[in-house]
């Protein structure tokens, strides 16, 4: 059970902006998706492990609630065996009173460690899932930036074959190659101009002066 933990341990302690960058850095999501499965193999074990020790203190449990009614039994015998003068009975149920005292305290010992355990691997297993959740997040986010890239990669290779185009010296070829960087330039102004306008919508809907005024105030008040 401890190499299992030492193992989800490390896996939670793992530096998750260094495989980012590194994925970043070979354009490849190799070492998420490593990481990944990982965690997910990892979850599996700690879930098995988890519902075997669950099991297992409920059936210490059991057992320690058998033997606590036992004891209250024979504790009750004892008194009535001696109320009778039953010596040799009362001794014969203080030593089966004892050696139940024993197990009792015994099952207490092991119920108290298996809680501990099971609530380890519990712990252990809600900080796993939100790593988990957290890399899958990323690396939803990853493959777009990786994707973002090979388009950039595209753009430029298309403009550099522009380049060559127009310093080709083919008059055609040339006329072409402009009026293709004059539909990029119109597209990009287009896009610039939405933008702008858009921060403008977002001014007027959120009412910016007033927000900006009222955040001025509460820093005078703050004394800042």
């Amino acid at each position: 059970m401890a190499t299992l933990l030492e193992k989800v341990t490390t896996l939670i302690s793992a530096n998750l902006h260094a495989m980012v960058d590194q994925a970043l850095k070979t354009n490849s999501l190799a070492v998420i998706d490593q990481y990944i499965r990982q965690v997910e193999d990892q979850l599996e074990n700690l879930g098995d492990a988890a519902a075997t020790i669950g099991g297992e203190i409920k059936s210490i449990k059991r057992k320690l609630d058998e033997h606590e009614h036992k004891a209250m039994e024979l504790d009750k015998a004892i008194d009535a065996f001696l109320l009778e003068g039953n010596e040799s009975a009362a001794v014969a149920a203080q030593s089966r009173l004892n050696s139940a005292q024993q197990l009792i305290e015994t099952y207490k010992g092991q119920s108290a460690r298996m809680d501990e355990e099971y609530r380890k691997l519990l712990d252990a297993k809600v900080k796993l899932e939100a790593r988990l959740a957290t890399m899958k997040q990323q690396r939803v986010e990853l493959q777009s930036l990786l994707e973002l890239a090979k388009s950039k990669e595209i753009v430029v290779k298309s403009i550099k074959g522009l380049d060559d185009l127009m310093g080709s010296g083919d008059s055609d070829v040339s006329r072409v190659a402009q009026g293709i960087y004059a539909r990029l330039d119109k597209a990009t102004a287009a896009v610039e101009i939405r933008a702008a306008s858009l921060d403008e919508q977002m001014d007027r809907v959120l009412d910016r002066d007033q927000v900006n005024a009222q955040l001025a105030e509460r820093k005078k008040k703050l004394g800042k």
